[in-house]
């Protein structure tokens, strides 16, 4: 056997999805063009297609087959064919939710898991989505009604996008699905550029593209009567400061947390296809594959890894001693920095917006290989990090308070203003000085666009819900920002979502359980950060499957080679898009300073440090494939960068 899930019938369907509803009246939505935006979506679900079209309505679908091969084909109906779905993704609880709706006269004409969402929605509403545990987007359509009901899973895992034109909701699993439309302009949307620049990456609802939005994890966009609502159906809320757990019974907590790891990954190994893992060598993912080993010890596995030359950033010895402790076949691919500038291009295509790192790069190559192989679904380790205080800034967090309530410089009250417009706390510190940056920033666009700077400020718009973290303790403050923004928009998004299914490979996380996350949500702080050791309480679970030369390894924090690397090639296709003549025709950025930006990264003796400074440039790079791999605009500084609400949605 190849890791095959032939114990459970868990999981169906990855695939890409599209559609088209008219917000009023019925009228006719065109074939070719629904087939032009699937068509888009190919690389999603090479497997098969399929469509529905009624009147004011279509969807399309794109599959990738893991699961009922011969019969879990979308669009799918309910009995009378009066509610239908199309879902990218997997329902993993489908099991029981089936047993419950058989048990209230609904039959089933296959065994795909995402079969159950129309039987759910014609017994619940949109009231269902809260009983869902998966890796979802989906898009249902009642006739009886003619209502649209759209939905993004818990924690944003399936991306999905969605525009209004011309009285026509038209949404995708992607953004260039959407751009297929006729009625849609393309535009670049300036606060979702500055988002990349200030933030980890883009923060939903906004996007790289002018009224194209995401829809943001956790929520759900319906249409009735031609009006558009946006609702929140999840968040992740920690207890306030009072409410926090002390320490009870450590092991207790230890015994629920690997109990809770361990189904996760046994849900997520079903399939009717090979599946494989990642592995990085650090703690999470050598967990989750030490978890597949002893859940399936009579399968064989197979696990797939990146190596470098560089010795300070290379893993391949942590990897190879992890595969030889749970006796995976192991795959590996040495990655060559030239292959950077080769793959670049396609990064920013599939990710749809400017990068701030090459790490991209790295990550298709990786998905390559494993498609390469035949396996078509991967296990991962990410999310971990967000939820059990692995990144450094958890611990920065003590230190950083003290430094500054010694400080009288009145910078730091100007800032603070700014982080309690933010965060609901001017005490908190989240990435970087915000007023510094702005600086940075006005010198960095051109000076049309700097002028309007402060209509598209993303630090002046709201990013997050501030009374989800107002009263929190710090850890579950910063825990909380990173679901938000670094992990559901970013690592989920293009460097997940899109680098895996560029190359049709499934990726699923173990760690983003909906019922585990609720659970981790209240374990006492002292077991996630103890003294200078992150992850303490996933240290003590990782013990029991673990060599210890992995269990107490310190979080490795790779980066790939930045801009200055690239410049240093003299590859002619990057030196022309950072020539200061077509900078300057296009008008988002400021010739002058990419040009000294150049001159200063060129030199010898100049380094990034890219988990603590800015690659300017790798930004503005990315920014032009984006403009040329889209067939964007030049900067119009007239039009103001508008940011309208309907129905209480960002629409």
């Amino acid at each position: 056997m190849t890791g095959e899930g032939t114990r459970r019938e868990q999981v169906s369907i990855v695939c890409g999805i599209t559609g088209v509803f008219a917000l009023h009246g019925k009228p006719r939505v065109e074939q070719h063009v629904l087939e032009s935006m699937t068509a888009k979506l190919e690389h999603r679900g090479p497997d098969d297609s399929g469509y529905h079209l009624a009147p004011g309505v279509g969807f399309g679908f794109r599959r990738l087959s893991i699961i009922d091969l011969a019969h879990g084909q979308q669009p799918q109906s309910n009995e009378d064919q009066t509610v239908t779905s199309v879902c990218n993704g997997e329902i993993f609880n489908h099991e029981q939710l089936k047993s419950e709706l058989r048990s209230q006269g609904h039959r089933f004409r296959s065994r795909s898991d995402v079969e159950c969402l129309v039987h759910l929605y014609e017994e619940h509403g949109p009231g269902f989505l809260s009983g869902l545990n998966g890796q979802f987007a989906m898009a249902i359509h009642d006739a009886r009604s003619n209502t649209l009901l759209l939905a993004r899973d818990q924690l944003g895992i399936l991306p999905l996008f969605y525009a209004i034109a011309d009285g026509l909701l038209i949404f995708g699993s992607e953004i260039k699905a959407i751009l297929e439309h006729p009625a849609i302009r393309r535009e670049v949307d300036l606060t979702g550029l500055d988002q990349i620049l200030t933030f980890p990456g883009p923060v939903s609802p906004r996007t790289m593209f002018r009224n194209i939005q995401s829809l943001p994890p956790g929520h759900c966009l319906i249409v009735e009567n031609g009006e558009v609502e946006v609702r929140e159906y999840w968040d992740l809320d920690f207890p306030l400061m009072e409410s926090v757990a002390p320490i009870a019974d450590e092991a207790h907590h230890v015994h629920r947390l690997d109990q809770l790891l361990r189904e996760s990954v046994d849900l997520r190994l079903g399939a009717d296809v090979p599946v494989g893992f990642y592995l990085s060598g650090g703690l999470d993912s050598s967990l989750i594959g030490s978890m597949i080993h002893d859940l399936r010890p009579e399968d064989s596995w197979q696990s797939f890894s990146i190596g470098f030359d560089q010795d300070d950033i290379d893993e391949r010895a942590f990897q190879q001693l992890v595969s030889d402790h749970v006796g995976s076949t192991h795959h590996e691919i040495l990655f060559d920095w030239p292959d950077i500038s080769s793959r670049l291009k396609k990064a920013v295509y599939q990710a749809e917006c400017a990068l701030k790192e090459s790490y991209n790069c790295c990550s298709l190559a990786l998905s390559e290989m494993v498609s390469s192989r035949g396996i078509k679904v991967i296990l991962t380790g990410e999310g971990a990090d967000e939820i059990f205080g692995g990144y450094v800034g958890y611990r920065f967090d003590a230190i950083r308070k003290a430094q500054e309530e010694e400080s009288f410089d009145p910078h730091v009250f100007l800032e603070r203003e700014v982080r309690e417009r933010l965060w609901g706390d001017a005490d908190f510190f989240y990435e970087r000085n915000f007023l510094e940056f702005g600086e940075i920033k006005s010198a960095l666009y051109a000076p049309d666009i700097a002028a309007s700077l402060d209509a598209f400020r993303s630090e002046s718009q709201p990013l997050i819900d501030v009374s989800k973290i107002r009263g929190r303790h710090p850890l579950h403050k910063r825990s909380y920002i990173d679901l938000k923004l670094r992990l559901s928009d970013h690592l989920l998004a293009d460097h997940g979502d899109r680098v895996a299914l560029a190359n049709a490979v499934e990726a699923r996380y173990p760690f983003l359980d909906v019922g585990l996350l609720e659970y981790a949500r209240d374990i006492p702080v002292e077991l996630l950060l103890k003294g200078d050791m992150e992850k303490y309480i996933l240290r003590r679970v990782a013990s029991r499957y673990l060599p210890e030369a992995i269990v107490q390894r310190k979080k490795f924090g790779f980066v790939a080679p930045g801009s200055p690397y690239l410049l240093k090639q003299d590859i002619e296709w990057i030196t022309d898009l950072l020539a200061y003549d077509k900078i300057k025709r296009e008008g988002y950025f400021n010739a002058d300073t990419v040009e000294r930006l150049k001159k200063l990264y060129l030199r010898d003796d100049f380094s990034i440090n890219q988990t603590f400074d800015n690659d300017l440039l790798m930004v503005v790079l990315t920014f032009e494939i984006f403009l040329e791999v889209f067939d964007m605009p030049a900067a119009d500084p007239l039009r103001a960068p508008a940011f309208r609400r309907v129905s209480g949605a960002n629409a």
